[in-house]
């Protein structure tokens, strides 16, 4: 069967004048870039260089390889492709994020019949001092969940702590996973769940530690980070609406948000960061919008299922994409076996 493409979902279901009808708008002074590679269809991640200013890096979501792209946020293009040895077969690849090492996380820990996978993958190798096509030996780790098999897609490393952390992608039953203090390349590594998040595609920390920003496909929200935990409800960021929301990282200065999606020549949107209360960086909280055309981009914080936030046009975004999400997971070629 040949699913439609979810963007073309969208436009048959998206009011007009709604607010997913202006997806993918920056807003002024705040510069994104276009992917152009073409090799890059289904960009799943995104974490900004530490090393190489303005370099964002990224990778396909399952089917591509053991392959991480560098993408230069000047021309959107590809700066240099790293193949990762001593891995095995990826499944599912999902999220990547650069930790206070200087290495590089990749999770695959994608899972679309939710709960198949005993057990998922960490890859890890030190971020490349040259920008070139490069053969890399990564290690790789075991990941199971103390409360049995999940989906998830977002993967994210503290940068001060080190200590790595998964979110489960549920409707009703996500949560944030704690790993151990040091991940174990011979053992396998238990994370636990610390709390209730929503529907979760991607997060991210700041540069600083002190915030912990996520996004689902209708939502976004930063929370102070405090002992380990998001605190609170959160703040709503304006966050674009894009076809398959899929990623967000900070730019390395903590200035920007960057958001992302999958689908090729696919956009990549940057939101200005302004200083919360207490002078830390914060993203600008969702203006107001009057009318039908209300943003619904700002959704449930931790423990928070849901509400009444969504206007007509983002409920009936809402129904369009997760038709099109279930018949992808339907149809979908199940991954091949364990490595």
């Amino acid at each position: 069967m040949r699913l439609l493409p979810l963007t073309a979902v969208i436009a048959l279901v998206v009011l007009p004048g709604s607010a997913a009808a202006a997806a993918g708008t920056p807003a002024a002074g705040a510069p994104g870039f276009t992917i152009t590679d073409p090799r890059i269809k289904e960009s799943s991640g995104l974490a900004a260089s530490r090393i190489h200013p303005g370099v964002y890096w990224t990778h396909n979501d399952s089917g591509d390889g053991p392959y991480v792209y560098a993408v230069d946020s000047a021309t959107g293009k590809t700066v240099a492709r790293v193949t990762l040895a001593g891995i095995g077969t990826p499944r599912d690849v999902e999220a990547i994020s650069l930790g206070p090492d200087g290495q590089l996380y990749v999770g695959d820990i994608g899972d679309n019949l939710n709960g198949t996978w005993d057990h998922v993958w960490i890859y890890r190798f030190p971020e490349p001092k040259e920008l070139a096509d490069v053969t890399v030996n990564a290690e790789q780790f075991t990941v199971k969940y103390a409360d049995g098999a999940r989906n998830a897609e977002a993967l994210m490393v503290h940068p001060v702590t080190g200590r790595v952390y998964i979110a489960s992608k549920s409707e009703d039953k996500g949560g944030l996973y704690e790993g151990p203090e040091q991940l174990s390349a011979s053992g396998t590594n238990v994370f636990r769940r610390v709390a209730d998040l929503p529907w979760v595609t991607d997060g991210a920390f700041s540069p600083d530690g002190g915030r912990l920003t996520l996004r689902g496909y209708f939502f976004a929200r930063t929370y102070p980070w405090k002992d380990g935990r998001p605190e609170g409800e959160g703040e709503r960021v304006d966050a674009p609406w894009q076809g398959q929301a899929e990623s967000v990282t900070y730019s390395a200065d903590g200035s920007t948000l960057l958001f992302g999606s999958e689908g090729e020549s696919s956009r990549v949107v940057a939101v200005p960061v302004i200083p919360a209360a207490g002078g830390s960086a914060a993203p600008a909280p969702a203006p107001a919008k009057p009318g039908p055309s209300a943003a619904g981009a700002t959704g449930p914080g931790p423990g928070d299922q849901g509400g009444g936030g969504f206007t007509k046009g983002a409920a009936v975004l809402a129904v369009g994409t997760a038709l099109v999400l279930g018949a992808k997971r339907l149809f979908r070629r199940r991954p091949r076996g364990d490595a």
